[in-house]
């Protein structure tokens, strides 16, 4: 009997525990239910399909997918601005848009441009003869201006050189910014179309092909419109990246903006998008920026299902801005892929990437040349707030200085 004593004593002080575990298990599980972050792809919540679950700021809608849309094993989450997790990411406040043209004109001035100082060298020659002439158009090509713009840009030197009949630094500098600011085309509208409609959001769709940067690219022009005082929303269609959909939660949670994701790998683009503006219109933002996936201009069926993603979005609300992300290293192969995506999904506007790495400042020329499509944005550097909206005086000036 004393040695079974202390045996059930043992289980007695067992069971103590166990029962005040209960409710502290019990407590965790609401608290992971309750998580609006990421959830692993094999929740069985995320794998059941069916319907389509997002969280606003203000909590959980359940809807059913749409007829028209293909949302089989779709889930789709809104990471919101305060969403809790194992991180805590601090709300920043973006610079002012107006301060960074500025910024980034002296980094691009700072750069090894062969283009501004490269022909203020050749101009300002005791002797301008046809030698010259051929290195100023070398110069021009090699800075990727472009055949015809080069022969444009050429032909208005040489006839003004004649006519002046003067080189002096000054004139030289002062004549090649009036014939660059003409190339460059001051009269293209560079704004971007980001006005909330009367019962609608903008929508935006930012595209390109692999590697040039178009996540990162909208996080920061996330920044940008927050930095305006708009309300934004991100979506994200890059569902084959892996960690694409983190990377741009993360962009926007630095910035209190919400983003639409999939937990599933590989899951519908389009269906995402679809989901991403139905809730930019229940939330009533004014903008819903929309990341997809990067693809090469030549492989017809990925540019087919940008289509698509376009076709889908265009189901609820207007797509009001296509921006084309373009780096500016890759030159004349950049002008082929502008112009494939342009007969894809119409592009309204180019974003300019690692202007500052390149000597070519004349692609900015040779793409609007080739689209009619106006350069709206560009980078120039890796900062979060290294992206600004396109000068065209302030870009020459840049060059030349």
């Amino acid at each position: 009997m004393n040695d079974i004593l202390p045996i059930v004593l043992s289980i007695l002080a067992a069971l103590v525990v166990i029962g005040g575990l209960i409710p502290v298990l019990l407590k965790t599980r609401r608290n992971i239910t309750r998580y609006p972050g990421t959830r692993d792809a094999n929740d069985p919540e995320i794998r059941s399909g069916g319907s389509t679950a997002v969280a606003d700021r203000n909590g959980t809608i359940e809807r059913a997918a749409p007829g028209d849309v293909d949302l089989e094993g779709l889930d789709t989450t809104t990471v919101p601005d305060n969403a809790a997790g194992l991180e805590t990411i601090p709300v920043e406040t973006p610079l002012p848009v107006a301060g960074r043209l500025t910024r980034l004109r002296e980094r691009l001035a700072r750069s090894n441009n062969i283009m501004g100082k490269g022909l203020l060298a050749l101009l300002s020659s005791d002797r301008i003869d046809e030698s010259v002439w051929d290195e100023v158009e070398e110069t021009l090509l090699l800075a990727d201006l472009g055949t015809e713009p080069t022969m444009q840009l050429v032909d208005a030197l040489r006839e003004r050189v004649k006519v002046l009949g003067t080189r002096t630094p000054e004139h030289v500098k002062a004549m090649l910014r009036e014939e660059l600011i003409k190339l460059v085309d001051p009269s293209m509208d560079r704004s971007l179309n980001v006005q909330r409609h009367a019962d609608k959001p903008a929508v935006m769709m930012v595209v390109g092909v692999n590697g040039v940067g178009k996540t990162t690219t909208v996080g920061k022009l996330a920044r940008v419109l927050v930095a305006e005082d708009k309300d934004v929303l991100l979506g994200a269609a890059d569902t084959f990246r892996a960690a694409a959909a983190e990377q741009l939660a993360t962009w926007g949670q630095r910035v209190g903006v919400p983003t639409v994701k999939s937990d599933i790998d590989g899951a519908d683009p389009a269906s995402v998008a679809y989901e991403a503006v139905k809730a930019g219109i229940e939330q009533e933002v004014d903008v819903v920026m929309i990341d997809t996936a990067g693809r090469l201009q030549n492989k017809v069926g990925l540019m087919d299902e940008l289509g698509k993603v376009k076709r889908v979005v265009e189901k609820l609300a207007e797509v009001d801005e296509v921006l084309l992300v373009l780096d500016a290293t890759t030159g004349q192969n950049g002008l082929n892929q502008a112009r494939v995506f342009s007969e894809v999904v119409n592009i309204t506007g180019i974003v300019l990437t690692k202007l500052d790495g390149t000597a070519k400042g004349g692609i900015v020329v040779a793409i609007q040349k080739t689209l009619g499509v106006p350069v709206k944005l560009i980078g120039l550097g890796e900062g979060a707030d290294d992206l600004a909206p396109f000068d065209t005086e302030g870009f020459v000036d840049a060059l030349l200085n």
